[in-house]
């Protein structure tokens, strides 16, 4: 999806989203350090990028960088540069990206990922904003907005030991939490929409409509790959599909489907489900469906999400229970 200032490409009307865009609007009005939490896939690096240009450094680069590919012996070189001859192939000074985000910001996704030497050498950075490239004597200091990221519990990460409490402390100045897809409720087809008009404009291709049965899978499959899943495997579905509508009648997930035969291999005119097999299909995809849309709704306070299903508290938790679904998922954070 697009990442362009002007719409930071956010596309979502769920309870969840809206609530996640406000205080991302409040995050981004001021200059410290934010935290951004969320599952993979979920768009952390959209809502950096969003913080980013609806700040006041809109103007100047935004720089990302994924610490989890940063060999622990280059976290140093690659963030603060080096200087000519600072090591043997150093022949020509570098420039770090802390300066090459000067008067802009950096964004550290995966913050978790850094190893206990590099976590030492950023907070040092982030308590005074100064640092010295490698082999060189000079302290240099540096106007950078640093934004951070991880898809994990840092806070528990802090707890276990495996990641400095002071370091913490720092990234956390502000906090956003970017909800997984499966607590957005109809925000799937909106997004679903969305990549289909892409892809159309893309391949020169008429836009194709979503079959019933392919919103409501849209409404009740998990998504562990949350927005990255949904946009490659609508697009896929897109290019390959010849007929009018979509029609995704598969749900599992791709490891899944690597370990099953392929499609090739299966016989043309499969067994086909009885009445009450597929008539308990269709039941329970619209039993998943509407408790995601509940829970989605009432921000995953299940009391609230029982008085709009005209249930009891009890009920619902049972049948919340059954679909695997966790109420905390829809909990702004």
């Amino acid at each position: 999806m697009s990442n362009l200032p002007e719409d930071n490409g956010f596309i979502g009307e769920s309870v969840v989203f809206r609530e996640m865009l406000s205080i991302l609007a409040r995050v981004a009005r001021y200059d410290t350090t934010v935290l951004i939490s969320g599952e993979t896939g979920s768009g952390k690096e959209m809502a950096a990028r969003a913080v980013h240009y609806q700040g006041q450094r809109r103007d100047r680069p935004f720089i990302p960088v994924n610490c989890g590919a940063l060999p622990d012996q280059l976290v140093e070189n690659e963030l603060f540069g080096h200087a000519r001859g600072a090591y043997t192939d150093a022949r020509e000074s570098q420039l770090g990206l802390i300066a090459q985000a000067a008067g802009g910001t950096l964004f550290l996704d995966e913050v978790d990922t850094l190893t206990a030497k590099a976590q030492i050498s950023l907070l040092r950075f982030l308590q005074d904003g100064q640092y010295r490239r490698l082999g060189c004597g000079v302290v240099e200091k540096a106007d950078v907005r640093v934004v951070a990221a991880c898809n994990s519990d840092l806070a528990q990460a802090v707890e276990q030991g495996a990641f400095r409490a002071d370091l913490y402390y720092r990234l956390t100045a502000m906090e956003l939490h970017v909800p997984p897809l499966r607590a957005r409720g109809q925000d799937a087809v909106l997004l679903a929409r969305h990549v289909i008009a892409e892809a159309a404009s893309q391949y020169h291709l008429a836009v194709k409509e979503l079959h019933a049965d392919t919103i409501q899978w849209l409404l009740s499959y998990a998504w562990p790959g949350n927005v990255r899943e949904l946009q490659n495997r609508i697009q896929r579905e897109f290019l390959l599909c010849d007929e009018p509508q979509i029609r995704v009648g598969e749900t599992a997930p791709d490891n899944d489907r690597r370990r099953q035969h392929d499609r090739r291999s299966l016989p043309a005119n499969p067994a086909p489900l009885n009445f009450n097999e597929a008539k308990q299909q269709v039941l329970q995809a619209f039993e998943r469906g509407q408790l995601l849309r509940l829970m989605s709704e009432s921000a995953g306070n299940v009391s609230s999400a029982a008085r709009l299903a005209g249930k009891e508290r009890r009920a619902l938790g049972k049948l919340l229970k059954k679909h695997g679904i966790a109420p905390d998922d829809f909990r702004h954070t």
